[in-house]
């Protein structure tokens, strides 16, 4: 049975008591599907405010109770849950749909399934709510590897069916290195206009990458240093010292590198394969900033969902630079 909305409060878009007359940005509502810690919400909101717009969530959907409880504290509304039980004719109008949609079916850490596993079927959640709501564009995020598996058909499907949906679309892989955050994160990007007048301009970054001093926090508690014996481990495997900062990256095969910036974040495994100059581990608050969340990020949750979450995310500055791309048309 569906689940039926209601109580949520939308968020903006109402003046307040005592709030002084002005004249209002023109307002872009949005929903924001699997919406994880919120990095969509972040970066829309960027987006939107540096181009006179003021973006208005008007739903929110995720299926783990500790996102939901994030999400709430930092934007305060707390998100539907399995949006497979949410009829679309019940999900309000909107101007933009967003949806980092689960990847795990697709991932090089998963077992590469697609549309054979659940999670992979969660892409035509969308398709039906685009179908439904008809919004005026749509920006989907997932791995690099949909771009490849089954030989691109997959992608060729996705394209296909948002194609018979009256969709311009167009796709480009981005890497988070690009967008000034100190992270390898390649991710797909799709994006989608009704009005096929409209054209996406892809921003190419080149930003200056920040620093990882810029990122590590200076006092960490010792919960986070790793044992002796695996210090010992990675340092007799580097045999190298560096002037600087490095996160120390081991993979599959046990071998160890060192770079000035991290290999992309995962959802479990991160805080294992990932030492901060061969010693410790990162912390909640550096694997955050590492996905480019703004400092006023509350954390809320125990330091293993917060890592997850931070796994699971997507880099907030390369969702801006393409939602730049997309909001440019609507100003």
């Amino acid at each position: 049975m569906a689940e039926k909305i209601t109580g949520q409060t939308l968020a903006g878009g109402r003046k307040k008591a005592g709030e002084p007359v002005g004249i209002k940005a023109p307002s872009l509502r949005f929903i924001d599907l699997f919406c994880g810690i919120g990095g969509f919400h972040f970066a829309i909101s960027s987006a939107a405010r540096k181009l006179g717009l003021e973006a208005d969530c008007v739903f929110s959907s995720d299926i783990d109770r500790d996102c939901q409880k994030a999400y709430q504290a930092n934007f305060n509304r707390t998100p539907f849950g399995d949006i497979t039980q949410i009829d679309a004719a019940d999900i309000p109008d909107h101007d933009v749909l967003l949806a980092g949609f689960p990847c795990q079916s697709w991932s090089i850490i998963g077992h590469r399934k697609g549309f054979e596993d659940a999670r992979g079927t969660l892409f035509f959640d969308i398709a039906r709510i685009l179908e439904a709501k008809k919004p005026r564009a749509f920006v989907l995020e997932n791995v690099k590897q949909l771009a490849g598996h089954d030989g691109g058909r997959t992608l060729k499907r996705i394209r296909q069916t948002l194609d018979d949906l009256g969709y311009k679309v167009d796709h480009r892989i981005l890497n988070a290195l690009d967008y000034g955050l100190p992270q390898k994160r390649e991710r797909i990007w799709i994006v989608g206009f009704k009005d096929s007048a409209h054209e996406m301009s892809w921003s190419h970054g080149r930003k200056q990458m920040k620093s990882l001093k810029q990122i590590l926090e200076k006092d960490v508690p010792t919960k986070h240093f790793a044992s002796s014996r695996i210090r010992k481990k990675r340092m007799a495997a580097m045999k190298v010292d560096h002037a600087e900062d490095t996160i120390w990256h081991e993979n599959k095969s046990g071998h160890i590198s060192a770079y000035p910036y991290s290999c992309a974040l995962r959802a479990g495994a991160s805080y294992n394969y990932l030492l901060v100059n061969g010693v410790r581990r990162l912390t909640p608050r550096e694997m955050l900033r590492l996905q480019g969340f703004p400092e006023q990020f509350k954390i809320v949750c125990t330091d293993s969902q917060t890592r997850k979450q931070a796994g699971n995310s997507l880099p907030v500055n390369v969702a801006q630079a393409v939602l730049t791309g997309v909001l440019e048309n609507f100003t």
